[in-house]
């Protein structure tokens, strides 16, 4: 897989103390890819990501993986703020919840797992910091999305997957263990739906149900917390 390239000018430099340790995916959440790709190229928009994966699993490099992209806003994860400083951000192609939220195709899932695979080769990201945007912008962003198939990605290597006995939990437990995994719960409802639409995609309600803390602790499990 060769990248297009398509520079962006929307980048600045990373701290040079700061280990790229996080991968962030997204949706764009535009009508077209052409639309998606000029806004992320466009200088006055002050946005953008390190690639683009479109629908046919075509790949555009977009701001160099050393440089800082303008991808993650206001975000939060696991103590952190400046999540751009320390992550690859990819945007997939996918109209969004705005114009008609839809599933992301086998070609361009396959061309995300290669590209993931590689960025994890060069960079020490555990696999608990592969996330999307709504993991650390849970107030504000819903993307990917519950039909992102986050269980596939575990299963080829990149990130977690609450594999095995997810029995169920103590609902009271949930936002104390949403806090230890790495989510801001100063929203605590916006935050449970960020988590059921990464890892409980049948249930989008906000509420702290048995079955979602059976996943979230299956999670903490796994990472030995």
């Amino acid at each position: 897989m060769t990248p297009v390239a398509r520079p962006s000018p929307n980048f600045d430099d990373r701290p040079n103390t700061t280990p790229i340790d996080m991968l962030v995916l997204h949706y764009t959440g535009m009508q077209t890819p052409e639309a998606a790709l000029d806004r992320l190229c466009d200088a006055a928009a002050k946005v953008s990501a390190h690639y683009l994966i479109d629908e046919e699993g075509t790949v555009y490099a977009l701001v160099e993986e050393d440089r800082r992209a303008w991808h993650a806003g206001v975000s939060f994860w696991r103590g952190a703020t400046d999540i751009n400083a320390r992550s690859i951000g990819i945007e997939l192609v996918n109209p969004g919840h705005e114009f008609g939220y839809r599933e992301f195709p086998p070609p361009q899932m396959a061309a995300l797992k290669e590209l993931a695979v590689k960025i994890l080769d060069r960079h020490p990201i555990p696999a608990r910091n592969v996330v999307g945007h709504a993991d650390v912008a849970p107030a504000r962003k819903t993307d990917p999305g519950e039909l992102f198939d986050w269980a596939g990605l575990a299963a080829a290597g990149i990130g977690l997957w609450p594999d095995g006995d997810v029995s169920d939990g103590d609902p009271a437990e949930v936002p104390a263990m949403l806090s230890d995994y790495g989510y801001d719960v100063t929203d605590a409802a916006a935050a449970i739906t960020a988590f059921q639409r990464h890892f409980h995609p049948e249930s989008l309600d906000g509420s702290a149900d048995a079955e979602t803390a059976g996943r979230l602790r299956a999670l903490l499990e796994r990472c030995g917390t």
